[in-house]
């Protein structure tokens, strides 16, 4: 039997409950270990420099969510785009899938270096970093998606007299919505790890990835702790919106009856 999905109330307080286990977890490590404050700082410590900051930190994290934001949505759609082209097209898929695959064996890091070269410091390395990460898993789950439909109902589509569009239309594309969330999700949490590579190796402007840089320097650990807390929370907050939209766009899958927008 499948795994009977929570309630939204009772899915928050598991989140928060989840939260606090992370927090005193991360209290019990000092108070085991005795390490010092500059070593590992107290989750107090670390939340009052996110109060003591707050103004500059919120303008930073503004850059670095908008950064993510949009990258996000560009390799997203790109790679939705070209997986549904690539599973139409076989020839594609073979000429293009090897010289993927060989691309996304290059470390992250090392393709700042001839982005910045192309484009300069500025935004535009920032979303290609961002959108590379998030392209391939997209990608690949469209694709197994496309690959996984059952070859019955294909041929039993085009025997009601189906055209090649409308079989696309009413039974691929409606296929790759669950892989496709899959995908999203994957990227969602790896995202804003691209817009802080991007910050440290193409940027010319100040974000939370400048931000825990220059405090490491000043062996602020308070300072890099709220950082991390701040990307965290981008991250994880990330994966909640597309984990909402997953439901709205797949209700089937937590409901026995359609919700009333459907009807």
């Amino acid at each position: 039997m499948g795994e009977k999905p929570l309630s939204t109330g009772r899915a928050i307080l598991v989140w928060l409950v989840s939260l606090c286990l992370i927090i005193v977890a991360w209290q019990a490590v000092i108070w085991i270990s005795g390490l010092p404050a500059y070593v590992i700082p107290s989750p107090a410590s670390a939340f009052h420099t996110l109060l003591a900051n707050g103004q500059r930190l919120k303008i930073l994290t503004v850059q670095t969510l908008s950064e993510t934001a949009m990258g996000y949505l560009l390799g997203a759609v790109a790679g939705f785009v070209l997986a549904l082209v690539m599973g139409q097209i076989a020839l594609v898929r073979r000429l293009i899938m090897p010289a993927l695959i060989v691309s996304q064996a290059v470390p992250i890091v090392a393709i700042a270096a001839p982005l910045v070269i192309i484009f300069g410091f500025g935004m535009m390395p920032k979303l290609i970093i961002v959108a590379w990460i998030v392209f391939f898993p997209v990608l690949v789950s469209v694709l197994d998606g496309m690959a996984g439909i059952d070859r019955d109902l294909l041929n039993l589509a085009r025997l009601m007299g189906g055209t090649p569009l409308r079989v696309f239309l009413k039974v691929k594309l409606p296929a790759c919505v669950g892989p496709l969330f899959s995908g999203l999700k994957i990227g969602a949490t790896y995202a804003v790890t691209g817009a802080v590579i991007g910050e440290w190796t193409a940027s010319a402007n100040q974000g939370l990835g400048t931000y825990l840089l220059s405090a490491n320097a000043r062996m602020d650990t308070a300072g890099v702790y709220a950082a991390m807390i701040l990307l965290t929370a981008i991250g994880v907050g990330s994966f909640l919106i597309v984990l909402g939209l997953e439901k709205l766009a797949t209700p089937w899958r937590s409901r026995t009856k359609a919700p009333s927008y459907l009807r």
